[in-house]
């Protein structure tokens, strides 16, 4: 059930506390491999299992739109955890230190953490390895066939990785056994104040919540099902249409790890749903998606031009003369003041609702390249601002999805242009030719 989907970070001789679960990216008690990993453990050993998240004062630009989405869903979590016999545990600081010390202070026998292909959660897993002498287990619970079995090396492009995670669907897309009522009692206090945790964070405020999605695993189990039943069948017709409300809107969902991908691919498999919708979903679900953790994984610098392919960072090196007019600041990108009122619109759109459509995100950050005095400076700028006002900044698919559209990631080279060299061009006129722009613009920048 688990093989293949876990690995030992650091070996030794378990001790004889509870077994613990530091949760990270994937914040859910159903469906999550991590939890019952963890519970396996536990249950074997006779243990309790303590379930437990390391609240960072300040994580890469977050604001209070992300952490606030975050922070309501733990507190749903706490509850269901709760009814399970299992305590859920806030602690807070540097994971670096805080984690050893809450694994010493509670004498905690084996300990457990999801995958995340960030350089920030390596390093931190790395470090939190070394201050502890007790066993320590990763589980991908994010990815469908594990990121590690997929592939071991960076794939070229979605076409080099599809293959190899068709050929391991069959291995790992399986249904999911229940978590269950645990047995062995940790005797622990768990628990914390929603609005006390919230209001005590330095965190910038000025990106505030939004209200047109909530937060946890209740609401994402509702917007699969309302996708499935009013979206799917017409999924492959509209969803590359920003006037149309065709997208799925899981992405913070699966950002936050509040639903299993997995769980979404086999809901979406057995809907009566038309074929080739459910077959596109799923190519950006499965394939897409985890093609992103590969990149992460594989290519320190993901979020650097280092990051590019030989050929992206050759072809913008020799246009780096070029000359650029308009180059926008980053406050006239951040308040949507440019020439081109479709860019303008999705600048505000993201900047208003946490959430961009996905089809105008190439071309947001595409533009965001020619406006620059550099390709530095523009990916920079784009991961800035995706990150700041995106309900899932700060993820894996969005890192790649600049680095696609900046600097020729998973794609190939195209037409010489002045600017962007041999990068994939999208243009204004060809965008009006495929939606109803004036719409568009009308609705987010009217």
């Amino acid at each position: 059930m688990f093989e293949g989907r876990y690995e030992t970070v650091k070996g030794g001789v378990p001790g004889k506390g509870a077994v613990a679960y530091w949760m990270s990216r994937d914040q859910r008690s159903r469906d999550n491999w991590a939890l019952l990993f963890a519970q396996a453990l536990a249950i074997e050993r006779k243990s309790p299992l303590i379930v437990f998240f390391c609240l960072v004062p300040a994580f890469l630009g977050a604001t209070l739109r992300q952490y606030g989405f975050m922070l309501r869903g733990l507190k749903e979590l706490e509850e269901s955890l709760a009814g399970k016999s299992i305590p859920f545990v806030l602690i807070k600081g540097d994971p670096v230190k805080a984690v050893p010390d809450y694994i010493k202070l509670h004498k905690i026998s084996e300990l457990v953490t999801d995958f995340d292909p960030l350089k920030i959660k390596r390093d931190w897993r790395n470090a939190v390895a070394s201050g502890i002498d007790i066993p320590f287990h990763m589980v991908d619970a994010h990815n469908i066939v594990p990121c590690r079995i997929a592939s071991q090396k960076q794939e070229f492009a979605a076409r080099t990785i599809r293959p190899r995670i068709h050929a391991r669907l069959g291995d790992y897309l399986t249904a999911f056994p229940r978590l269950r009522n645990h047995p062995h009692k940790a005797g622990l206090e768990a628990g914390f104040e929603l609005e006390k945790t919230l209001s005590a964070l330095a965190i910038d405020r000025t990106v505030g919540e939004v209200d047109w999605i909530r937060p946890g695993e209740q609401e994402a189990r509702k917007a699969l099902e309302r996708f499935i039943e009013l979206k799917l069948d017409r999924y492959a017709d509209d969803r590359n249409d920003p006037t149309r409300d065709g997208q799925s809107n899981l992405s913070p969902y699966l950002h936050f790890g509040q639903v299993s991908a997995q769980r979404v691919a086999l809901e979406i498999m057995k809907s009566d749903a038309k074929e080739e919708s459910k077959k596109a979903f799923l190519e950006e679900l499965i394939v897409r998606k985890e093609l992103s953790d590969n990149f992460c994984l594989h290519n320190p610098g993901y979020d650097s031009v280092k990051g590019f392919p030989a050929w992206a960072r050759k072809t913008l090196e020799e246009h780096s003369n070029d000359s650029r007019e308009p180059i926008y600041s980053l406050d006239d990108l951040e308040n949507g003041r440019t020439y081109d009122p479709l860019w303008n619109a999705s600048q505000l759109q993201m900047k208003k609702t946490g959430k961009m459509h996905g089809y105008m995100r190439m071309y947001w950050a595409k533009k965001i390249l020619e406006w620059s005095e550099s390709p530095e400076k523009a990916l920079r700028n784009a991961i800035y601002l995706n990150d700041r006002y995106e309900l899932d900044g700060r993820d894996p698919n969005g890192y790649t999805g600049i680095a696609w559209a900046i600097g020729g990631v998973h794609d190939r080279a195209w037409a010489e242009r002045d600017v962007v060299g041999k990068i994939r061009y999208m243009s204004y006129r060809g965008l009006r030719s495929k939606f109803d722009a004036d719409s568009y613009v009308r609705k987010w920048a009217g």
